[in-house]
């Protein structure tokens, strides 16, 4: 478990779907969606999440191809929410555009700006910009290293194998946060935990499927790496991103959300060799112990602190949402999730663990 004064984030993740709408058949705009993407940033921040996260990808079906951007329009009209990739796909990019990106966005944001590095689940920027998946684990180590010395040193002197080498250059604009924040994501490999656990950085778990439960041991390694390598476990951050959606009523919650999340994970499924995804799969998913975060408020927010007691996170992003939903009901979850989940969340955690939750 965490530290029982470790506060309790909750916020928002998004790949900026842009597909058909199942039930109307209405295609969405990249355009549109990107809109639509600040008017739920700056939403977020008035109803109190703390974080609101952009994946990146480069396909047909999302939007986020450049996520620093799309937080950085709504930088100039939110007050507090803090503004992350999610994730950044760091072995197909350059680290030293990544970090002058989100150091802008810093800027720009006062010191309120993330970086999310990952390997990338989806692998379509790797030829888009010239590179091998033979290279697929060695470009990631390689780039974070860089990456990791750029946040640390404002003159850079770096070789690799994959980038020109760096000699004695600088690297602005310097972020406000010193240092710039850099999780690592991972889908739940083992050797993303210990890295993260020996370099000390937050790690952010992706669980779309299964249980959420049996990520404990990846949590115990990622700890166990941390502890060796000197860094204290107790001060490390933890987030989970789960799919989900939060209505006035369960059963509305499940109906919304349900043939946009078909929709979407068949697509995917098609390409991945996955079987088709149907409700009863939905149903057991969004079980108490599934990996599905629909609801009304209570339920939701239930689900929550059972992944709070299970893996001890600090930070929790659900992912809203899966496919094309009607905006408002997008906009309904999201206000939701602000007045009535985070709240109970909250006061239920500091019942638990006898502390103040943030």
């Amino acid at each position: 478990m965490t530290d029982k004064a470790a506060p309790m984030e909750i916020g928002i993740s998004t790949f900026l779907e842009a597909t058909p709408d199942p039930v109307t058949g209405q295609a969405i705009s990249h355009a549109e969606r990107l809109r639509q993407a600040i008017e739920e940033i700056v939403l977020a921040d008035q109803v109190g999440l703390d974080v609101y996260g952009v994946g990146e990808h480069h396909r047909p079906d999302y939007a986020g191809s450049a996520p620093a951007v799309v937080l950085a329009a709504a930088a100039a009209t939110t007050k507090r929410i803090r503004l992350t990739s999610a994730v950044t796909v760091l072995s197909s990019d350059d680290p030293v555009r990544v970090y002058q990106a989100f150091s802008t966005l810093d800027g720009l944001s006062n010191g309120r700006a993330e970086i999310m590095a990952g390997r990338g689940s989806f692998i379509e920027s790797f030829p888009l910009f010239g590179y091998s998946l033979d290279d697929y684990d060695e470009l990631f180590e390689e780039k974070l290293q860089l990456l990791l010395a750029i946040r640390e040193s404002e003159k850079v002197t770096w070789n690799g194998k994959h980038r020109p080498a760096i000699r004695n250059l600088g690297v602005y604009p310097r972020s406000v946060q010193e240092p710039l924040p850099v999780w690592i994501a991972s889908g739940g490999n083992p050797e993303s935990a210990v890295r993260a656990g020996t370099l000390g950085l937050p790690i952010a778990l992706a669980i779309i499927g299964g249980m959420p439960e049996r990520f404990a041991p990846l949590v115990d390694l990622y700890r166990q790496a941390a502890r060796q390598a000197g860094h204290d476990p107790d001060k490390l951050q933890i987030a989970t991103h789960s799919h989900g959606f939060v209505g006035d009523t369960t059963e509305q919650a499940a109906d919304s959300f349900f043939p946009s999340t078909q929709a979407q994970m068949n697509r995917i499924g098609r390409e991945r060799g996955w079987p088709p995804y149907d409700r009863t799969a939905f149903d057991a998913a969004r079980s108490l112990r599934g990996a599905l975060y629909v609801g009304d408020p209570e339920y939701v927010a239930e689900k929550i602190v059972l992944l709070r007691r299970n893996l001890g996170i600090t930070r929790f992003f659900l992912h809203v949402n899966v496919g094309t939903m009607p905006h408002r009901e997008v906009l309904h979850a999201i206000e939701l999730l602000g007045t009535k989940v985070a709240p109970i969340v909250r006061r239920e955690l500091a019942r638990i663990e006898g502390g103040r939750q943030g």
